[in-house]
């Protein structure tokens, strides 16, 4: 029997090669925009746990930590990097300080008790826990 009847006859050698996971973003402006996404994201985030978890005090404090660690540790699966959560981490700190301010007439978003300092601290403990995980592996080509 000859190679050339072999190969054609029998199963190949070889498994079917398994998909890939999707790739990461690996150009520069692919990159920038999800960083600009997870800013905008973060901004929402920080708004609307900021008004939840006073309506809702003890729930509502642990569903705006709950998304605020999903945003935190989806911008690190997005684009593969700390910066993700960089980005999303400032968002969601320019929207809780802006809210904390108030107006002049006295009017907050922040009431001043102890589940606004649990938000604003866990907040940032859950950005620093997302931003020093290890970086995620590459898939390979």
């Amino acid at each position: 029997m000859s190679a050339a009847s072999r190969a054609s006859s029998g199963p190949s050698p070889r498994p079917p090669a398994a998909t890939a996971p999707a790739a990461l973003p690996t150009s520069r402006g692919a990159r920038y925009a999800w960083y600009g996404v997870l800013v905008v994201l973060g901004v929402l985030v920080g708004t609307a746990g900021a008004l939840v978890q006073a309506a809702w005090f003890p729930g509502g404090l642990l569903l705006a930590l709950l998304a605020t660690a999903a945003v935190f540790y989806g911008g690190l699966r997005a684009t593969g990097t700390q910066v993700g959560v960089v980005a999303a981490g400032c968002g969601w700190l320019l929207a809780v300080v802006l809210l904390s301010f108030g107006r002049p007439e006295g009017d907050g978003v922040f009431g001043g008790g102890g589940g606004e300092l649990l938000f604003l601290f866990g907040g940032m403990a859950v950005a620093v826990i997302c931003a020093t995980l290890s970086r995620l592996p590459r898939p390979a080509p």
